[in-house]
């Protein structure tokens, strides 16, 4: 009997050690391992080489009713997840989602049932194949093969016309998938002011300050979203997927009503400043995925959108007593773009090593209307051209990852026969140290390439109000950037998280240029000679009472310089977010507060959405109920503030959000489990859209 257990002993220590040698590429065959009685448990994260891997465990399954949700119980430190106002953001950055290896929308992701979610990968270092992404979160889906699934969410606001609405349907048949669904959000004249004080500094050292007095305004911002697909898969051999969609910006406007005081001695005036865009863009997506004997794979995605819409700006000065006109600009530009990429990749695997080699193109037609400019008609081209390897190595404790990109990117003004063309070199590299399965070192070197966009290159002037106008650069060259990563991934008991200093420098970042052109404050852009900002974060996880109370959160320090034509500025900067989750009968009681990064660029530093959020929702069987209010505390807050020696300002932007709602959502589901489409590569056809000018 003795023998028989030491064998046993010994079988089971020498599965878990082949486990962690070879690496099962399927992380979620790890999640236990069951011998006679014996059940041990893998830890919920797993730190690998070049990504972090999560497994959903059932509570936080069972206290979700889509994938928003599930996310947040998740609580992925660096992670801010928001299912009320449908955000996913990394330190203020945005973050690229993508449900097996697809790229995704957030209405997409809230269509997901909880229950098929297998794991989710979180990539901080993104590697070449994803062209240049902040941050990756793919989430493994496994879907039914026979029967299907239905999803449906609405979340209104008590006091406001505001709101989400969510709808999924999914049919499966053998190796075939149908997908159907669409989303509605509603902001309908959500109540606003604005703070604005600014300073002219002209060429003579002579100054004016003009202040402006809030006297009200109102925010519109609705959106639709549509999509259908259908996906074949035959596991290992074949998989295509094929996708339609359109994305339509119903209403996106602000609107604000001011008295403003002039320092000049002259009358106050009465202002009115609004601004907006809506559109349609339709879109197409294409994947191809082949596997070949020897564990090879051949990759092709293609996509194309096009975008009709229009871009307004509305700014009026009038005198308090006589109600005349002082200043009247009016800017209405339509639209009518289109883009196309495709993109092919090799990947061949070995046991311990994985090369990746690839080669993309994309295009952009870009075609726009002045009315304010008597119809002029401006057509700009833009063609991108880009070829990448990457290769990963496996070796004991240690993984290394290298790679190359080239970017060639070409634009063009027809009308002006002006335009510029660069290549650009993009290498990338990470090292990681697995000290043991619960301790981890990543040292990570990214590049990636920015293009003008059709703002910052079009040369067709736009007023903005009495003194200022905005003319774009066509010159404008396609800068790089460049950042390292040192970060320490931990994982003890109750405690997870990383901990890290990452250094970055946009050496010929794309910037505003400010200079007087006679009695004008002319808004231009540059290549400026360059952003370097340095910081040091910590993103902990902590298990307070197991199964019950869990927190989460992410707190940076950031130190940045930028320099351009005339200025020398620095900006340092505290930020982060925290969320809290307590679970326990059915009930799920979260709070979760983020404070905004305060981001320079060029002259002026900007800050986004300070927010707060209490949330208690009930689970019965496939309902979810739940209530909870926006901003319970603190004042929301948006703005910038300008540095430049030839105008400062200071800009809040202030919302009536503290807004209490509830919410209903049922998902069902039937049918047996299967593995989803996994979209290794993701080609980028990004429509462009023209900015009208405003303060």
């Amino acid at each position: 009997m003795k023998k028989t257990y030491l064998l046993s002993a010994a079988i089971l220590a020498l599965t878990f050690d082949s486990q962690a040698q070879t690496g099962n590429n399927d992380p979620a065959s790890q999640d236990t391992l069951q011998l006679d009685e014996i059940v041990i448990e893998a830890p919920k994260v797993i730190h690998k080489s070049d990504m972090d891997v999560y497994h959903p465990s059932s509570s936080a399954v069972e206290n979700a009713k889509n994938g928003m949700q599930l996310l947040t119980n998740l609580m992925i430190p660096s992670l801010s997840v928001s299912d009320v106002m449908g955000s996913i953001q990394c330190a203020g950055q945005s973050v690229q989602v993508r449900i097996n290896g697809r790229e995704a929308t957030i209405e997409q992701v809230r269509s997901l049932l909880p229950e098929t979610i297998r794991r989710v990968e979180w990539i901080d270092n993104p590697g070449l194949r994803y062209n240049g992404a902040n941050y990756v979160l793919n989430i493994i889906v496994a879907n039914p093969d026979l029967g299907g699934s239905i999803y449906a969410m609405a979340r209104p606001a008590l006091n406001q016309a505001w709101g989400f609405y969510n709808t999924n349907a999914k049919f499966n048949i053998g190796r075939s998938q149908f997908e159907i669904g669409g989303s509605f959000k509603l902001t309908n004249k959500i109540k606003t002011h604005r703070e604005y004080t600014e300073t002219f500094t002209f060429t003579d050292g002579s100054t004016v300050t003009r202040n402006e007095t809030p006297r009200g305004g109102t925010m519109d911002n609705s959106i639709a979203n549509a999509w259908a697909s259908y996906s074949y898969i035959k596991p290992d051999t074949t998989v295509l997927f094929i996708e339609v969609s359109d994305f339509s910006n119903l209403t996106d406007r602000f609107s604000y009503d001011g008295l403003l005081s002039i320092s000049d001695g002259s009358d106050d005036l009465l202002l009115h400043d609004s601004h907006g865009n809506k559109g349609s863009t339709p879109s197409l997506s294409a994947y191809f995925e082949q596997h070949f004997a020897n564990r090879q794979l051949l990759v092709i995605d293609f996509k194309s959108s096009l975008y009709f819409g229009k871009t307004y700006s509305d700014y009026v000065e009038r005198q308090t007593a006589t109600l005349t006109d002082i200043t009247d600009i009016h800017t209405m530009i339509h639209d009518r773009n289109q883009a196309y990429a495709i993109e092919a990749d090799y990947i061949k695997n070995w046991s311990s090593s994985r090369l990746t080699a690839g080669a993309s193109y994309s295009a952009n037609r870009n075609r726009s209307v002045y009315e304010n400019l008597g119809d002029m008609v401006f057509h700009q081209r833009q063609d991108k051209a880009y070829f990448f390897a990457e290769y990963f190595h496996r070796l004991n404790k240690v993984t290394i990852t290298a790679g190359l990109g080239a970017q060639y990117t070409d634009f063009l003004f027809k009308e002006t026969d002006q335009g510029n063309s660069s290549w650009n070199l993009r290498p990338q590299a990470t090292v990681t140290y697995a000290v043991n399965p619960r301790h981890q070192f990543r040292l990570s070197f990214q590049s990636w390439q920015s293009s003008p966009s059709l703002a910052e290159s079009n040369i067709a002037p736009q007023q903005i109000d009495g003194f200022q106008w905005r003319i774009g650069n066509p010159d404008l060259k396609t800068s790089s950037s460049y950042m390292l990563t040192l970060r320490y991934n931990f994982n003890v008991p109750r405690v997870s998280g990383s901990f890290g200093i990452r250094a970055f420098s946009s050496p010929d970042a794309i910037t505003p240029l400010l200079y007087w052109e006679g009695d004008r404050l002319i808004t231009s852009y540059e290549n400026s000679r360059g952003l370097q900002n340095l910081s040091f974060f910590l993103a902990p996880q902590i298990d307070i009472v197991p199964g019950w109370l869990m927190a989460s959160g992410y707190i940076q320090y950031r130190a940045e310089r930028m320099s351009g034509t005339g200025y020398r500025l620095y900006n340092n900067d505290w930020s982060g977010s925290a969320a809290v989750q307590l679970t326990h009968w059915g009930f799920v009681l979260s709070g979760q507060y983020i404070r905004a990064q305060h981001d320079l660029w060029g002259e002026k530093i900007s800050w986004g959405e300070n927010l707060s959020i209490i949330d208690l929702a009930y689970n019965l069987k496939n309902w979810q109920f739940s209530a909870g209010i926006i901003m319970p505390f603190g004042e929301y807050d948006q703005g910038s503030k300008m540095l430049s020696k030839w105008n400062t300002n200071e800009q809040h932007m202030r919302l009536d959000m503290r807004m209490p709602f509830i919410s209903v959502s049922y998902n069902l589901q039937w049918g047996r489990q299967k593995r989803g489409t996994q979209k290794l590569v993701n080609a980028d056809a990004n429509v462009d859209q023209s900015s009208a000018a405003g303060r």
